[in-house]
């Protein structure tokens, strides 16, 4: 079966929350429902959803949380599709993305695929695609060196659920917390990476992991790092992965007492 569960987390933004919606309902790959999982919003998110009528959609009440993990874990709990999309409630979608994915992950045995996106940069408008490279798929060795993969385009199967449990809540992963499950997503499975972009991603490059690697980032990916050491510990079936994992910390490490002894010199 290729049934969809949409998962919307939302905080304040009744400005693209309807858009981002019906990007989701329009789809030639119609999904099953969509869920829209609220983080404590105070602005006219609520009626706008409510408001729309299709019995597709439903709105997750939750008090403020502050890490979108919350409403997306909130959101996995209440799915009932065979498949679950992740869609940020500013971005939104091209009309075939579900489509192009479930073909394409039909031809492999990945149960997980993510695509290319047109960047939108709020002073500029789009600038180009958001990611620079024409893989067919994306492996843990790739994620480790940098995240490639974009949360709103992100489909994977439930199944996962079991052994990666969920987007990590920790205060430490505030605005890591996606990058932390695909690594734990890609010990199990590859990304089916779809080069084409398949959606419009709103970007603020202070809010990512990738680009240029500075110590703060890379502490950003220590904690990464770290967190995907504590899952696995018992999981005998990635045992390789943390080995991986294992050397790149410590290259990471190195690189980051480097940086910092630059950082005295040039004072």
């Amino acid at each position: 079966m290729n049934t969809v569960t949409v998962i919307i987390p939302t905080w304040n933004r009744d400005k693209t929350i309807k858009e981002a919606i019906y990007s989701a309902l329009n789809q030639t790959h119609p999904p099953l429902e969509v869920l829209v999982c609220d983080d404590g919003s105070s602005d006219n998110s609520e009626a706008i959803v409510k408001g729309i009528k299709d019995k597709r959609v439903r709105w997750i009440q939750g008090n403020r949380g502050g890490r979108p993990a919350i409403p997306r874990n909130r959101g996995i709990l209440e799915s009932h599709g065979d498949w679950l999309a992740f869609l940020d409630s500013d971005d939104k979608w091209l009309p075939d993305k579900l489509e192009k994915q479930i073909k394409k992950i039909n031809l492999s045995n990945y149960k997980a695929s993510c695509t290319n996106a047109h960047q939108l940069i709020p002073e500029k408008g789009i600038v180009g695609n958001l990611l620079k490279m024409s893989n067919e798929f994306i492996t843990f060795d790739d994620l480790i060196k940098d995240n490639q993969v974009i949360c709103s385009s992100v489909l994977i199967h439930r199944s996962l659920f079991t052994d990666v449990i969920g987007f990590p809540e920790s205060e430490q992963l505030r605005a890591l917390e996606d990058y932390s499950l695909w690594l734990r997503v890609a010990a199990l499975t590859n990304f089916s990476y779809i080069e084409e972009p398949l959606l419009l991603y709103r970007d603020d490059a202070g809010n990512s992991i990738r680009g240029e690697e500075t110590v703060d980032i890379m502490i950003q990916k220590k904690r990464v790092i770290s967190d995907f050491l504590a899952w696995s510990k018992h999981n005998e079936k990635i045992h390789i992965y943390r080995n991986k994992i294992k050397r790149y910390y410590a290259k990471l490490m190195l690189k980051h007492i480097r940086n910092r002894f630059i950082q005295f010199l040039c004072r």
